[in-house]
């Protein structure tokens, strides 16, 4: 079988090399344009590396870039971890099409960050879809699908590293053998159960400490490791990573207002919110390193009882 890998990163470097391993013949891989002091792509490191041929475009939508697709002659394309937008014309010139990966059970998380978005939800299941793309947004007809839990205590990196990446993996050989031998069966998305979410970036990453415990320790297993939920602690833009949940039962065992510290040890600080604390373990301060959050607490000079989250003046937005 004559396969072109449309993707990046380490996804498609797994990809590229579970393919390999099976003896296909990967003709090429199209990767994005490196921008200029980034990091090289796993992806197109490992192609080199297998000597297949590495393709990078602008857009696909280009004339250069159909012409080194019809140049490889594929029998199928496989889009792994792909951002960059693939015209029906391009995947077309594969004799039997293309198929992609998308990490949430499609219909449900349409989008670029569908895991952090299936964790913040507060789902307790999620999985990958392998479908037929289309030009819509992951609306096309879905060939497999795998499913996995979410565990209360999971982040993203956590569901997408240990389950989904290699589940993602193995289902695109599967789906790749279903489509060689005439076996795919190709079920139409049920519309009615499809949501959409764009990009979390950081007005959707950041914590508002008003809201309930389980939504705030939910957004922050979502953005872990990337991109960082955040608040701002005595005028510093801080990164939450590991917290625990800690839930109040009765009035007295209230510490505080929600968005104030209740409580600085050697080891976190705990931030009184609706329904209990939120135990902050690991932070990354703007400027420093990823630290233990009762080190912050001390080189900032938090105090129990003090607010958080509001930004000073002149903040301005980003890292």
């Amino acid at each position: 079988m004559k396969i072109v890998i449309i993707g990046q990163s380490d996804f498609g470097k797994a990809a590229l090399e579970a393919f390999i391993a099976r003896g296909e013949s990967v003709q090429a891989v199209f990767c994005n344009v490196e921008r200029p002091g980034a990091k090289p792509d796993a992806l197109a490191a490992a192609a080199q590396a297998a000597d297949v041929q590495v393709h990078r475009f602008a857009s696909l939508r280009s004339q250069d870039a159909h012409e080194a697709m019809q140049a490889c002659e594929p029998d199928l394309i496989v889009m792994a971890y792909v951002v960059q937008f693939a015209p029906q014309s391009l995947l077309a010139l594969a004799r039997l099409g293309a198929i992609q990966y998308h990490p949430s059970l499609l219909p449900r998380h349409r989008g670029p960050s569908a895991i952090g978005w299936a964790i913040t939800c507060g789902d307790t299941h999620t999985g990958l879809t392998i479908f037929r793309p289309t030009d819509g947004l992951d609306e096309g007809p879905v060939i497999l699908q795998k499913s996995c839990e979410i565990a209360p205590d999971e982040t993203l990196g956590q569901v997408y590293f240990g389950k989904l990446f290699p589940m993602g993996v193995a289902a695109l050989v599967e789906a790749a053998d279903l489509v060689m031998s005439g076996r795919a069966a190709e079920q139409v998305q049920d519309e009615s159960q499809a949501t959409y979410e764009g990009w979390m970036h950081e007005a959707e990453a950041q914590v508002h400490w008003a809201q309930h415990i389980d939504r705030i320790y939910d957004l922050i297993r979502a953005c872990n490791p990337s991109p960082g939920a955040w608040t701002w602690m005595n005028g510093v833009k801080t990164r939450l990573y590991d917290a625990r949940r800690i839930r109040v039962h009765r009035f007295h065992d209230v510490a505080g207002h929600p968005g104030t510290i209740a409580s600085i040890t050697d080891k976190s600080i705990a931030i009184n919110v609706h329904g209990g604390r939120i135990e902050l373990l690991i932070v990354w301060p703007k400027g420093g390193a990823k630290m233990p959050a009762a080190e912050w607490a001390r080189q900032c000079g938090l105090s129990v009882g003090q607010e958080i989250g509001t930004a000073p003046a002149d903040s301005a937005p980003g890292r």
